[in-house]
């Protein structure tokens, strides 16, 4: 590992938000049993409480493997998942997770699905709605509640999943390149967003992303991790960029390019290994 500082002031003795130690992750061809594909392998990974960590390296390397992990969508081969000290066995009940493609309900409006979590968790309606109000207002999308997502911009839809991610109030949030799909613009405006809505609560993140700049951008610490197969974390950066930022701003300052600059160097080999195995397939 490139870094192994403390994060923010924080101690590495305490209770991890999220551990993922010495994580192999293996799949069995569905047409030949024989056949084995190795997508992650020996790789070790934690969150402190309230730390903000980006994972970062080539398509197709596992990234979203050790998301599903942490969530407990998916059970390792073999390795130890825990999450605030407690083993995590099937669905990882302290975490709320927003994904990289639409996760909005087409037949339900903006509200609705904003407050179906707390709906599905036997909240009354009332004090459902009345939380995903707030929350919406929170996202800023105070009057399109009836709104429904075939009616709403590709920002006002992530803006939607985002509150319906952090309505629950998760203590460790995980996203998997959740503005990969919006222009540049709508981008930076929910990677601010993201962040205000952070810095209020200062809950754990994990968040996944191919964009190295919002990596350095958002972050507290920068994980890289190989070509696959068996991928496995090659690289560790701390981001000591002062905080409050802005996304646009903080890349012009000198420190930004540096340390920009010193992530690419680990991950640039790696990419170029993903993409030549990508033509080969």
């Amino acid at each position: 590992m490139v870094s192994t500082e403390v994060v923010a002031g924080k101690s590495q003795a305490q209770t991890p938000a999220l551990l993922l130690k010495d994580i192999t992750c293996t799949f069995v061809s569905r047409d030949d049993p024989n056949q084995r594909y190795t997508a992650v392998a020996n790789s070790t990974l934690s969150v402190a409480p309230g730390e903000f960590v980006s994972v970062v390296g080539p398509t197709g390397c596992g990234k979203s493997t050790l998301l599903n992990i942490a969530a407990g969508l998916l059970a390792p081969s073999s390795g130890v998942v825990e999450s605030f000290g407690e083993p995590v066995n099937g669905v990882n009940k302290r975490s709320g997770y927003m994904f990289q493609g639409e996760a909005l309900l087409p037949w339900r409006c903006a509200l609705d699905n904003v407050v179906a979590g707390l709906e599905f968790a036997g909240v009354e309606r009332a004090q459902a709605c009345e939380q995903g109000r707030e929350w919406m207002k929170r996202v800023g999308l105070s009057g399109f509640e009836d709104r429904y997502p075939h009616q709403m911009s590709g920002g006002m839809r992530k803006r939607t999943m985002l509150a319906q991610t952090l309505i629950r109030d998760p203590d460790l949030i995980l996203m998997d390149e959740p503005f990969s799909a919006l222009d540049i613009q709508t981008r930076q405006l929910m990677e601010n967003e993201v962040l205000e809505l952070w810095m209020a609560k200062r809950k754990a993140v994990l968040f996944i992303t191919h964009d190295l700049d919002e990596a350095i951008a958002m972050s507290d610490r920068v994980v890289v991790l190989s070509a696959g197969p068996g991928t496995h974390p090659i690289g560790e950066f701390v981001i000591d960029l002062p905080r409050p930022r802005d996304v646009a701003e903080v890349r012009m300052q000198p420190r930004f390019i540096e340390l920009h600059g010193a992530i690419w160097a680990v991950l640039r080999d790696e990419v170029l290994k993903g993409y030549a195995q990508q033509k080969r397939a």
